[in-house]
């Protein structure tokens, strides 16, 4: 498996992201891999080489040009925007995807989308435009579109959620749900019992929002299922 940083333009930044590839010189199949809202870092980072080392060519995307934002007040501040703004989110996720597509050892005909948070949400944006992709997991991310945009989605979408979330409350995954079933989306959701919001990231000493921690055991389980969902719908074999 090898690694290296790409830089490219979006949302009026240069980004920059981690391509991981797998050993071997031939097409794989190939994944996106979006991050949770204070940006790319070395968690994503690892996500990426995780699904290189499975056999996947991975590129995890950047949000913020380089930079990760922990003040929660800086993050909400530009990520709050950002999820009001369909447009915004699917330029950011088409750049990236453009990236992924150019790899020589990507298949173009075998790309599945997966994110955290606002990573999620880009994941699933994409598939309101319709773009062709394999299968979508979003954790954390269950945000609506904009009414019937939902019925562009051509492949299965895997969310996962915890209980505990306050961020993404009962009233947004039951929102999630009734937008995936009446587009008539194979769709799947996960409730984690008594996890939080973020509850699949590691442990942070910086300050984070009320409702955010990690639950080890679901976290493992949340990688599980979403390497389940790639194993189904993007083999390696």
């Amino acid at each position: 498996m090898t690694t290296r940083t790409i830089d490219y333009a979006a949302d009026g930044l240069t980004m920059t992201g981690h391509l991981a590839l797998p050993a071997g010189a031939g097409r794989r199949p190939a994944v996106l891999v979006g991050p949770e809202g204070v940006g790319l870092s070395d968690v994503e980072r690892r996500r990426a080489d995780a699904l290189a080392e499975l056999g996947y060519v991975a590129f995890a995307f950047d949000l913020h040009g380089g930079r990760c934002l922990p003040d929660p007040q800086e993050m909400l501040a530009r990520c709050m925007p950002l999820l009001a703004d369909p447009g915004r989110m699917r330029n950011i996720g088409r750049a990236a995807l453009d990236v992924l597509r150019a790899e020589p050892r990507t298949d173009p005909e075998r790309i599945a989308a997966i994110g955290y948070g606002t990573g999620g949400a880009i994941a699933l944006e994409l598939g309101r435009d319709g773009v062709d992709l394999r299968a979508i997991a979003t954790v954390n991310g269950l945000t609506t579109g904009r009414p019937g945009e939902a019925a562009r989605i051509r492949c299965p979408v895997w969310a996962g959620v915890g209980s505990q979330d306050p961020i993404m409350p009962p009233a947004q995954r039951e929102a999630f749900t009734a937008e995936m079933q009446e587009a008539g989306v194979d769709w799947r959701l996960v409730v984690y019992g008594g996890a939080l919001h973020a509850f699949h990231h590691p442990p942070v000493t910086h300050r984070v929002l009320p409702g955010v921690g990690h639950h080890p055991q679901h976290a493992r389980r949340a990688w599980r299922d979403v390497v389940d969902l790639l194993a189904e719908c993007v083999p390696v074999t």
